[in-house]
């Protein structure tokens, strides 16, 4: 039976600030080395087979610290288009890195001209229920921004392509990612409804444990 992970990336600064990020590329704030010590802790006695993750870097920064921690380092893979695609690789192998595929199907919802504005600002001006809406419903986009829905149609069907055919060839897998991102999977894996994906959230450094049987997923500690 084969194993996924789903991690959501440390604090980065405008988190702490309580800022809007998206796709934003803000780095992670100092002092968390416990966080990754602990889903380290958590992974270490299971093989991981391939990694996924987005160019955003904070995910890059979170999968490089807990690869550092775990005794190996980060190989690069991008998936995208563009020439890091074509010639982003090299020739032999060594049992100290890992593979990390990357592509930006993976990367934070898009929250438009949110982006880098403070939540509590938006709350002062447009209130609190608009901006829980913007943050955490499925259907509502932020202005000129993606709704989870958006963000759903561009992770599940590359989730579905990459790692859940991974899984049903007996893979263990690991997936970093940003919240909204992980949100938008986890609604496809445990059949979340629209309407109550609202109340669901990830802490930063949260990791999810699933096996998987070739059909169905069952959610473990």
């Amino acid at each position: 039976m084969s194993k996924l992970f789903l991690l959501r990336h440390l604090k980065s600064y405008f988190n702490e600030e309580k800022r809007f990020c998206g796709w934003s590329d803000i780095p992670i704030m100092p002092g968390q080395e416990n966080v990754i010590k602990k889903v380290a802790s958590e992974i270490s006695k299971l093989k991981i087979d391939k990694i996924f993750s987005s160019p955003l870097y904070r995910n890059m920064q979170t999968v490089d610290m807990l690869l550092i921690e775990l005794g190996q380092y980060p190989f690069f893979r991008h998936l995208d288009f563009g020439k890091m695609k074509d010639r982003g690789y090299f020739t032999g192998r060594d049992d100290k890195f890992i593979e990390v595929w990357i592509s930006e199907k993976f990367n934070e919802r898009f929250y438009g001209n949110l982006q880098g504005l403070k939540h509590q600002d938006m709350r002062e001006k447009f209130s609190d229920e608009q901006v829980l809406l913007w943050r955490r419903s499925y259907n509502v986009r932020p202005p000129k921004g993606e709704s989870l829905r958006d963000t759903f149609k561009r992770t599940v069907p590359f989730y579905k392509k990459f790692i859940e055919s991974e899984l049903k060839n007996g893979k263990n897998i690991l997936l970093v990612s940003s919240g909204n991102a992980l949100r938008s999977v986890i609604k496809y894996i445990d059949n979340i409804s629209d309407k109550d994906i609202i109340n669901f959230e990830l802490p930063f450094g949260a990791l999810v444990k699933y096996e998987f049987d070739g059909k169905n997923y069952k959610k473990y500690n």
